[in-house]
């Protein structure tokens, strides 16, 4: 069934012209003059809605809040001229999907529709159900999850810490063909080499001190389904040798046995660590990376993506009161928008702590902004470890330059101090394109 468009603008004629557009590309699109009217159409088979900011009477944001009220799940996309793009900035902030703006390029038209349409589809297929999300980068990034899922290559996730890199890997094992087997996770900084050896591998009775009977593993209990190597940068030299080995005779060997054992495993691992920066200090066997890091998933950092910043409060927020405080109902928008603008050092994790805390701590129905501010306030300052801190840094020099120099990578290179092929690494690295910054 082709997907049901709700387009509302009071100029007729960019409703015609969109509407002609969308219906070509194959959607199925119904039209309204004004917000008032639109609200008499939204049912539940609009799948999307698509509206102009500035119109008369009811404008896109109040329409927007709306919908917010009678189908919260129901993704809006607002056109805004130039000059009202710090509305619609706030907009996205409190939960709009996305904007568009005039004149509306088609490219970016298509791409912003199937994004916010991928979100309502994926939003109800099982194997994604813990991720909230409505942005734009978010969604593209599942669509790749989900394109790979159903193979069994080796995924490194790479991301902060906090930004939910065990929730991404449990997706891509709950949309893979061993959903139903078991999906294990393991910590590989938080153990001592020799006991996360033995959790990984098995030992036999009396293989060490303590080890008083037979422990199969955490490779043999995943047997037919995934294995999250959580951290995978903090694992000891000796034991990547040895995971190294597994991963290319698809064998174990328990510790103190002389006998291996045959597992069907596939891998995920993850870090917050810039592990080619970890193998150029030879504190990461480079073998092991390429054969971990067969297709690589980034997930960026709360701060890149504020527009899930709403849906996730709500989502947190109705959690938290349910185990809580069940007087606690709802957010208010200028909550959200304090929370939008935050900085988020720790990501989804600070962000669902944050929320608790007031939430727990409300004596009203509704959390205001005050009470965000102030647990903004009187939260300790979380500081970032170093790679973080030098990743974000290249990240914002690199940009600068970019901007600077209008996506010329010889000019940028040289104000950097870095030869092209240098510069090109960093830009792979930080998953930057110079063509995105060219004067168009």
């Amino acid at each position: 069934m082709k997907p049901h468009i709700l387009l509302v603008d009071d100029d007729s004629s960019l409703l015609k012209l969109l509407s002609m557009r969308l219906e070509a590309s194959g959607y199925k699109v119904s039209c309204a003059e004004s917000a008032e009217q639109a609200l008499n159409i939204i049912d539940e088979k609009i799948d999307l809605v698509i509206t102009d900011l500035r119109m008369e009477g009811m404008d896109g944001m109040a329409l927007f809040q709306q919908v917010q009220r009678i189908q919260p799940q129901l993704p809006v996309i607002i056109i805004t001229a130039h000059g009202s793009i710090p509305e619609a900035v706030t907009a996205t902030q409190q939960g709009v999907f996305g904007f568009l703006t005039k004149p509306i390029d088609r490219d970016q038209l298509m791409q912003t529709l199937e994004a916010a349409l991928a979100s309502t589809s994926r939003s109800e297929g099982k194997w994604r159900s813990n991720i909230i999300s409505r942005s734009v980068i978010m969604e593209q990034l599942l669509q790749e999850a989900e394109q790979i899922a159903g193979s069994d290559v080796s995924v490194l996730i790479t991301g902060a810490s906090g930004s939910g890199k065990e929730l991404l890997a449990n997706a891509i094992h709950q949309a893979s063909p061993r959903k139903k087997k078991p999906f294990i996770a393991i910590n590989c900084g938080a153990l001592p080499e020799q006991l996360l050896e033995s959790e990984l591998f098995g030992h036999t009775k009396g293989a060490f001190t303590g080890a008083v009977s037979k422990h199969d593993g955490l490779f043999k209990a995943a047997n037919g389904g995934t294995l999250f190597l959580d951290e995978i940068g903090d694992m000891p030299a000796p034991l990547q040798v040895k995971l190294l080995r597994v991963l290319q005779e698809r064998q174990i060997r328990p510790v103190g046995s002389t006998e291996t054992i045959a597992v069907d495993v596939r891998v995920i691992s993850a870090t917050h660590r810039d592990l080619e920066q970890a193998m150029q200090d030879d504190q990461f066997r480079e073998d092991l990376f390429y054969r971990l890091n067969v297709v690589n998933l980034h997930l960026p950092p709360l701060k890149d993506r504020p527009e899930d910043i709403p849906p996730l409060a709500r989502y947190f927020v109705e959690q938290a009161a349910e185990r809580h405080n069940p007087r606690v109902k709802n957010i208010s928008s200028a909550a959200l928008q304090v929370l939008a603008q935050a900085s988020w050092p720790g990501n989804v994790r600070q962000l669902e702590n944050i929320i608790e805390k007031v939430t727990a701590l409300s004596t009203t129905p509704v959390i205001s902004d005050t009470a965000i501010n102030r647990a903004l306030a009187n939260q300790e300052q979380v500081i970032p470890n170093f790679n973080d801190a030098r990743a974000d840094f290249e990240k914002r020099y690199l940009n600068k330059v970019l901007h600077i120099t209008e996506g010329n990578v010889t000019q940028a290179a040289k104000i950097a101090g870095r030869n092209r092929t240098d510069f090109y690494k960093l830009l792979k690295k930080h998953h930057l394109e110079a063509a995105n910054y060219k004067h168009l």
